[in-house]
């Protein structure tokens, strides 16, 4: 495993980390806690030494399967999560900080931490990151050391970039992968000269740069990638990364064609992330022993050439930046 500096953090994380939003069996199904457990623990000894998750993953269960991980095992484990997402409404009015003060100290009785490394806001709605009161809380909360580090979870790079302006802001998790150029372009070089830390989230595109996702394939009715392609839930960006599964599809094989690549997509989309410098970590998600040990070859792969990075930017130009450029 390589490591890599998680900006201001000052924190060497693996470079490719855990997510956990389906850590416990899947999107759709009912939360396997064994399952939980085996994946966690594998991630670690394969040298994964970060792991997100957030309060509302599965109700605070995944925040529980991490926290129960961690207290049998000696290594030092970064972990990261998140708060916001429980207001509902979710709406600008409904963040205040009384209420995201609750959720951190609800987050460290699930982790059963004394501290977090990082808490991160879930991709709050675009007025927050506008409200110095917010980000001026975290600052309290550091010095009661109930956390470490803030950093923000978000949907745009207007969002990403807003952040910034806070000192305290040491991280930015946005989505980027193959499907979603526009942060290497708009923002990268500004968090470069903030010194704050990518980590790079949806990296497969809710699983559609795996390369096995058919048109006939069918999901859980629980599965956000049934109920939410449209944002009928929550931002569309987030299910397939914001592209219309169809012509998603398309795009896949397009790259299929040109890269040449029959099988193993998904590491070859993780390995491509890695060639941006400024992403400190990606942090795929593993519903399986096997996808967690799948995500971590993608570190050992060969760099993409000139060529191989070309067809990445001709296919999404060609396919899918009319689309879904000027959304997020």
């Amino acid at each position: 495993m390589n490591y890599r500096r998680l900006g201001k953090t000052e924190m060497k994380v693996s470079e490719i980390s855990l997510g956990t939003w389906q850590v416990g069996g899947g999107w759709g199904g009912s939360f396997d806690h064994r399952a939980a457990d085996q994946i966690i623990n594998a991630a670690i000894d394969s040298g994964i030494n970060f792991i997100d998750t957030a309060d509302v993953y599965d109700a605070g269960l995944s925040e529980a399967a991490v926290g129960k991980v961690l207290k049998a095992r000696k290594e030092k484990i970064f972990v990261a999560t998140k708060c916001g997402r429980q207001i509902q409404p979710h709406v600008n009015e409904g963040y205040q900080p009384d209420v995201l003060r609750k959720y951190v100290e609800n987050s460290l009785k699930n982790l059963q931490l004394e501290t977090l490394d990082l808490i991160q806001l879930h991709c709050p709605p675009t007025e927050v990151y506008y409200r110095p009161e917010i980000f001026e809380l975290f600052e309290r909360l550091k010095e009661e050391g109930k956390i470490q580090h803030l950093g923000v979870s978000v949907e745009k790079v207007e969002e990403a970039k807003a952040a910034l302006a806070f000192e305290n802001v040491c991280t930015v998790q946005i989505i980027f992968n193959m499907f979603r150029l526009k942060p290497a372009t708009e923002f990268f070089s500004m968090a470069k000269g903030k010194d704050c830390g990518i980590i790079a989230r949806v990296p497969l595109a809710s699983g559609l740069l795996s390369g096995k996702i058919k048109a006939s394939t069918t999901f859980d009715p629980k599965d956000h990638r049934t109920f939410n392609r449209n944002g009928e839930a929550f931002d569309k960006g987030e299910t397939f990364s914001g592209v219309d599964f169809e012509l998603g599809l398309k795009a896949v094989e397009e790259l299929k064609k040109r890269l040449n690549v029959s099988d193993n997509l998904a590491a070859i989309a993780l390995r491509w992330i890695l060639m941006f410098p400024e992403v400190s970590t990606v942090i795929p998600g593993a519903s399986s022993i096997d996808q967690v040990k799948a995500n971590i070859g993608a570190s050992e792969l060969p760099h993409f050439n000139q060529y191989q990075m070309q067809v990445v930017e001709d296919v999404y130009t060609e396919y899918l930046k009319d689309s879904i450029h000027s959304l997020w």
